[in-house]
């Protein structure tokens, strides 16, 4: 975890992503690149060319300027910050940023007064997740002496998400996290007994941790009407400090993460949110 992206609009939010940033970078020994969009509007974008030049640049020197005061904040001594300014209009493309910098996890804010505002309201949040091939971390709140102690990953144990089983276990390692893994049952088409769940979880396990089963007294199963509700109580239930979900690409949300779970329980969570593409 080399490199950590924090998009800003330099909000309150933003900080309490920013200063997130700073622990896990201080942590890990990693640099921050501070990512601001201006998302420029189309009106000025189709004026002429030399009005366009002139404006674009009053912009870039705006928040150039702004990025003074925002990034004057004493938990940053002794990280490396690169800032960025970029004219994007949609979130989708943070991930051109991730890719051509080599970005190891996205932090953000989950709310603000401008860019981030509605990063986590309908299509916006899979717009994110969907195409970021890093894992994405929401914030919510100032967090304070942020540590991730203990997660809970919510996953429906399908083959599929092995590969990102083993990316959130091996994140999870490095910032040395005790980890519930988590299958909902709900009490739908997708409901199963006992025996069913136990066997289901224990074929993907032997799979994912070739043979070793011993990972199987880690799993918790909970029964609910909903996965928010089920996680939210148990999450509450042992003061777990962050929820980790599996997100499908271009596909939306695995399994019963389908529709806008995932975005409800960014919206909804007050503990910090970590996704991870399939």
């Amino acid at each position: 975890m080399k490199k950590l992206l924090v998009p800003v609009d330099f909000s309150k939010y933003s900080e309490y992503a920013l200063e997130v940033a700073a622990t896990l970078a201080k942590q890990n020994n990693s640099e921050i690149i501070v990512l601001h969009m201006m998302g420029l509007s189309e009106a000025i974008l189709t004026k002429d060319e030399a009005q366009e030049a002139t404006e674009a640049q009053f912009y870039m020197r705006l928040a150039e300027k702004r990025f003074n005061t925002f990034l004057d904040k004493p938990y940053l001594k002794g990280i490396k910050v690169s800032e960025m300014v970029q004219n994007y209009k949609i979130f989708s493309e943070i991930n051109t940023v991730v890719n051509e910098n080599d970005v190891d996890l996205i932090v953000m804010g989950s709310h603000g007064s401008s860019g981030l505002e509605e990063v986590f309201v309908g299509s916006n949040t899979e717009k994110v997740v969907r195409t970021s091939d890093v894992p994405v971390l929401v914030i919510k709140h100032k967090a304070k002496d942020f540590n991730v102690k203990e997660v809970v990953f919510a996953c429906d144990f399908k083959m599929e998400n092995i590969g990102v089983y083993h990316k959130a276990m091996k994140l999870f390692k490095l910032l040395g996290s005790n980890v519930r893994l988590v299958y909902v049952n709900l009490p739908d088409e997708t409901f199963k007994s006992t025996s069913q769940i136990e066997e289901h979880v224990s074929e993907f396990l032997f799979k994912a941790e070739s043979g070793d089963l011993s990972v199987m007294d880690k799993v918790v199963y909970l029964n609910d009407y909903s996965v928010e509700s089920a996680l939210f109580k148990y999450s509450d239930k042992i003061g777990a400090d962050i929820i980790a979900l599996p997100t499908h690409g271009r596909r939306g949300i695995a399994h019963f993460f389908s529709g806008s779970i995932t975005e409800r329980i960014a919206n909804h969570s007050e503990l910090p949110v970590l996704t991870f593409k399939i």
